[in-house]
């Protein structure tokens, strides 16, 4: 990941703002995508020759109220507006667990086998699978294997096919990545990943670029199993508060639909399977 965090993330999100977005005219040739540096200088209420050396790398130190302006400048949600803060460092860092963070818990164990109607699984920053109950492991069974949800996403070849909206899933498990990032910069495993991907993955290269920033809580996604056809399942995902950096990922189907139907199918089919 390159040293010029910051200066990157301000650079591809200006290039994703139009001056009509802000109120500002395009009139004229742009040699630029987006806004132009001066531009944002004045709707932050910056000096532009401050602005420029925040984008370069030269000042690496902004204030708060600068970040603050900035994200209202270029428009950022609060997943970005958070990110801009932590890659600037005036959010504290997230802790992290000391000893082995991707050890699961016997009572979280316990607490994904408690779900045995919905798919539930645990993961780290990275988006590896640390632990899953019986039912997200026939949701995933067309993965071999299933074990990294960035990876299965980018380079495995079910995912187009699995993943209906492959496009949605892809940009948002990105912007997953770019938050974790955000948090921690030096995390081994999540720099290998992102290496890995890049490497291999010109989708994903792409998408990384823009520097897009999501956290995980609460999407509809939409899979085609090739076991039971058709799935529209909402999720949630939740902080594991004594191993910080994991989350508890759940997935449910709405009562009384065909995805219920077939989310119930799946689940008997696995444990058919199983039990042969």
């Amino acid at each position: 990941m390159p040293d010029n965090q910051l200066g990157e993330f301000l650079r591809a999100r200006r290039a994703g703002v139009r001056p009509q977005d802000v109120g500002m005219p395009g009139h004229g040739v742009r040699r630029v995508a987006g806004l132009r540096r001066e531009e944002v200088a004045v709707l932050a209420g910056v000096n532009a020759d401050y602005y420029t050396r925040l984008e370069q790398g030269r000042e690496r130190h902004p204030s708060a109220q600068v970040l603050d302006a900035l994200g209202r400048a270029l428009r950022l949600d609060p997943d970005a507006y958070a990110h801009l803060h932590q890659l600037a460092g005036t959010t504290p860092p997230v802790a992290l667990t000391p000893a082995a963070p991707d050890q699961i818990g016997l009572g979280l164990r316990r607490l994904l086998d408690g779900y045995p109607g919905a798919p539930a699984f645990v993961i780290n920053r990275a988006l590896d699978v640390l632990a899953a109950n019986s039912l997200a492991e026939a949701l995933y069974s067309p993965f071999e294997p299933a074990d990294n949800l960035a990876r299965m996403v980018f380079l495995d070849p079910a995912a187009r096919r699995f993943h209906t909206r492959w496009l949605h899933t892809a940009q948002a498990v990105v912007g997953h990545l770019r938050q974790a990032a955000g948090l921690d910069p030096d995390h081994p495993r999540l720099r290998s990943l992102v290496r890995d991907l890049t490497g291999h993955s010109a989708d994903f290269t792409r998408l990384w670029n823009t520097h897009a920033v999501r956290g995980k809580t609460l999407d509809v996604k939409h899979f085609l199993h090739p076991d039971v056809g058709p799935l529209t399942l909402t999720y949630q995902a939740f902080d594991v508060r004594d191993a910080p950096g994991q989350q508890l990922v759940v997935y449910q189907a709405e009562p009384a639909t065909p995805s219920a139907q077939a989310l119930t199918l799946l689940g008997t089919l696995h444990a058919t399977a199983q039990g042969c």
